[in-house]
């Protein structure tokens, strides 16, 4: 008989529909009980055979999670094979997430770079049905190209109500949107007040560092300031070792982190 308390014994989970935005990255709807789930956390997705993988969650609705992922390994690529109807295993919620009441009646800019828009959509749309919980909201999310955009749909649709910015790295002529990196768009922000302001800044390492460098340069305090480290996950229980960032484990007590924290602990 096996130890229903035990942490890495995996719950089944039907997938019940595939979004494809790009050939390498497709949303993965998939049955599992919401009950406590944030933005930010993240699953375990394991496959019989081939191992487990750590995925954000990108979206929470009543009875399902989506998962948005990059065909990129052994793991990954076997699941593109996978479609509705089929069945995953998964583990998890893990981590502290984002929590959208530490944002309400404040200005809120969440900075986003390629897939790391997913992990954040949850507050992109608690955002879009509620924006009079906001002074402000404003989105920056940058991609390497336009055939790498992800989410274009509800892109277009979050702009009936939010500030969204959505630039490129480069493009090719004909291509009339914006263009450069994200960093290129944070002095731009104009604030009555930045003590009334809150940053959320996810992506690769580099982007995260020089985006937070600018708020920091518009004298936003650390402390106003969130990022996640979701690309240090593996078992997702602190029992491996490789998510450990100075005296934390980022499974555990992240991998979302307040900047007045993570500044002194990250690599």
């Amino acid at each position: 008989m096996c130890n229903c308390n035990n942490p890495y014994v995996p719950k089944q989970a039907e997938i019940l529909e595939i979004t494809k935005h790009t050939a390498n990255e497709w949303t993965f709807r998939t049955k599992v009980d919401t009950d406590g789930v944030k933005p930010g956390q993240f699953y375990e997705i394991s496959l019989p055979k081939f191992g487990e993988s750590p995925i954000s969650v990108s979206g929470i609705g009543d009875d399902y999670v989506d998962f948005t992922i990059r065909n990129v390994g052994k793991v990954t690529s076997e699941l593109f094979l996978y479609g509705p109807g089929d069945n995953l295993l998964v583990r998890g919620p893990y981590g502290n997430g984002f929590d959208i009441d530490k944002y309400i009646g404040r200005d809120l800019v969440v900075v986003a770079g390629g897939s790391a828009l997913a992990p954040v959509i949850g507050i992109i749309q608690y955002a879009y049905n509620n924006p009079e919980d906001f002074k402000s909201f404003k989105l920056i999310v940058g991609f390497k190209s336009p055939n790498d955009v992800l989410f274009a749909k509800d892109l277009k649709k979050w702009t009936e109500k939010l500030d969204i910015l959505v630039t490129v790295d480069g493009a090719e002529e004909g291509y009339t949107g914006n263009v450069g990196l994200v960093t290129k768009y944070i002095p731009e922000l104009k604030f009555d007040d930045m003590d009334g302001v809150s940053a959320v800044v996810v992506g690769p390492p580099m982007m995260m560092k020089f985006s937070v460098a600018e708020f920091q340069k518009l004298n936003l305090k650390d402390e106003n300031i969130w990022v996640s480290y979701e690309r240090r996950m593996n078992c997702g229980i602190g029992k491996c070792g490789h998510c450990k960032m100075d005296s934390s484990y980022v499974c555990l007590d992240g991998p979302v982190f307040n900047y007045e924290f993570a500044k002194k602990s990250a690599d």
